[in-house]
């Protein structure tokens, strides 16, 4: 009987996440299984993977189907890779040792570039918030011209006022000093 590798949906409405499971071709979805090979959540940014990478290369290696989506988790995770070189390693093109050096690169080089991404997205972060804060700097400048300016006009039209008032009332105690 055939076997698939496959996801089993889990989790709430509008938040699912799914495990990833082993199971036969004509079983349900969320049905029965054979293995749980771990759980895949794409609610978090970047997507959580967690997988058993020993089982789901035997998986693999014995011939079981993945999905699409799970044949993408597995290749970003270096199962197929795995499995490529050691098929290599099979035909004698190379020795296990060589094989488990470039496998060991290749992991380097993809934390490396996942930290660089998250290092991006870090300094994009502080940038934008950066930006944000000088906005709101500048809008709370205006707002402060503009309320400084009416009080200015509050405090001339006052000075002009008392102004006024002073003569009118000089006029009338002068009469009164007389």
């Amino acid at each position: 009987m055939a076997t698939r590798i496959r996801l089993q949906r889990h989790g709430r409405k509008n938040y699912a996440f799914y495990s990833i499971v082993a199971a036969h071709a004509d079983a349900p979805r969320d049905g029965r299984f054979i293995e749980k090979l771990g759980t895949y959540n794409p609610n978090t940014d970047p997507a959580t993977i967690d997988l058993n990478f020993e089982r789901a290369l035997y998986w693999v290696l014995v011939g079981a189907q993945p999905t699409d989506t799970v044949r993408n988790i597995l290749s970003e995770e270096g199962v197929y890779l795995k499995k490529h070189l050691l098929g290599g390693v099979k035909k004698g093109a190379f020795d296990e040792a060589a094989a488990e050096a470039k496998f060991e690169a290749w992991k380097k080089e993809k934390e490396a570039k996942a930290q660089k991404a998250a290092d991006k997205k870090e300094a994009d972060k502080k940038a934008d918030k950066k930006a944000r804060f000088e906005a709101e700097k500048k809008a709370n400048e205006a707002v402060a011209a503009k309320i400084a300016e009416k009080k200015a006009a509050a405090l001339a039209a006052q000075a002009e006022a008392a102004a006024e008032e002073a003569p009118a009332a000089e006029a009338t105690e002068a009469p009164a000093e007389a």
